[in-house]
């Protein structure tokens, strides 16, 4: 039988059985009782007195209705005794469950649906029975009050955009509340944010709109390159008058390359010059 970890309450903490004042005379007395009457009824009662849990079980002995000294017992063999003695088994493996959808008023005064995921687990059994009622519905609801209060405090883009960092605050702040409960949070996770159908259009014409400007802009760009360096090449070419000819012929032969059945030639202007002189 093995009386560990989940068994010992921090010192920190104030443990249920702190100043107890013990069972008394009459508890004792009933004590014997019942531990005579397992003797003479042995080995009948033996069976009624040998207990088993699993290894990711704790039991929780009450004698009396007072929790006995020691903490939570197991996993293994545990012995009570008939009359005096009841537990309660606690499961320690990690729990999780969905927060459901809660409709929350951003700081920017935007309402979103906002869904999540818990994983807890039961770090001090003792804690776990005698400090609350019922630890996993506390949790539930806890996180569902979390998940509002800290979403309240954000604007939409930081909802969207800072769902890791609100997801840690969160743990932070349900560790905090549920360590009186001997629950320890492991994980919170942001699941879904539901934007309403309204606010979807406008974001995604925004969008659009954005797209749009960034390709004019790159549009606009890309013009005043091009005559930069139209430019710097009609420089080029008045420099040499040779190199106008050269490009004519560049451009017939691209054209004679589409295999096009009508040719325009371009005849230079100081040919035209030469035959209107000749007429006059």
């Amino acid at each position: 039988m093995a009386d560990h970890e989940a068994g010992l309450p921090p010192k920190s903490r104030r443990a249920p059985e702190e100043g107890d004042p013990g069972l008394g005379v009459c508890g004792w007395i009933l004590v014997i009782t019942s531990l005579v009457f397992t003797v003479l009824t042995f080995p009948i009662s033996i069976w009624m007195c040998i207990k088993i849990i699993k290894e990711y079980e704790r039991a929780i002995i009450f004698r009396l209705g007072r929790i006995l000294k020691g903490g939570a017992k197991g996993p293994g063999l545990f012995f009570v005794l008939p009359c005096t003695d009841s537990f309660i088994k606690v499961d320690m493996r990690t729990i999780s469950f969905d927060i459901p959808p809660q409709e929350i008023l951003t700081k920017d005064s935007v309402t979103v649906n906002v869904d999540g995921v818990v994983y807890y687990r039961v770090q001090n059994a003792t804690l776990a029975v005698a400090n609350i009622t019922n630890a996993d519905s506390a949790t539930r609801l806890l996180a569902q009050t979390t998940l509002r209060n800290v979403l309240g405090t954000k604007n939409l883009s930081e909802i969207l955009s800072d769902r890791e960092e609100i997801a840690h605050s969160m743990q932070a702040t349900l560790d905090e509340a549920t360590d009186d409960w001997g629950i320890k949070v492991e994980r919170v996770e942001i699941k879904d944010v539901k934007l309403p159908v309204q606010l979807q259009r406008a974001m995604a014409a925004e969008a659009e709109a954005a797209r749009e400007a960034r390709a004019k802009v790159i549009a606009a760009e890309g013009e005043m390159n091009a005559s930069r360096a139209l430019k710097e090449a009609s420089m080029v070419i008045t420099e040499s008058p040779a190199a106008l000819q050269l490009r004519y012929l560049q451009t017939l032969t691209t054209i004679a390359a589409e295999k096009n059945s009508t040719i325009v030639f371009p005849l230079p202007i100081n040919i035209l010059q030469g035959l209107l002189r000749m007429k006059e």
